[in-house]
């Protein structure tokens, strides 16, 4: 396995952190500490679960991390939808859309893996 940096998912989703700190800049004061914490939780675990996953010492597991950041992109987007739906995110379809491409490459990572163990 290559070194998970070189992972396009893994960059991807590194890019997608950083575009969620930056909307997160401007909500509300009182959500701070809120849903504002929850989203940046579920949008740090999605590359965290991808390096550590790449990380172990089977291919067994790494899958089952890369399953982990799968739920964490689904638990981001249902989070942002939230978001959304309170107008704390205006321009919010390049998130969903990246959401939608981290998803589907590791939905692509984790058939390649399973095909590999078969």
């Amino acid at each position: 396995m290559k070194d998970y940096k070189e992972l396009e998912v893994w960059q991807k989703s590194i890019s997608l952190v950083l575009a969620v700190y930056k909307i997160i800049k401007n909500f509300p004061s009182d959500e701070k500490y809120a849903l504002a914490d929850q989203i940046k939780r579920s949008a740090v675990s999605i590359p965290s679960n991808i390096a550590e996953g790449s990380s172990r010492n089977s291919t067994k597991e790494f899958i089952q991390f890369l399953y982990v950041a799968f739920g964490s992109a689904a638990e981001l987007e249902t989070q942002l939808i939230i978001a959304v739906k309170l107008g704390y995110i205006k321009d919010e379809e390049s998130l969903f859309s990246e959401i939608i491409i981290i998803r589907k490459m590791l939905n692509a990572l984790i058939s390649a893996l399973k095909s590999k163990l078969n």
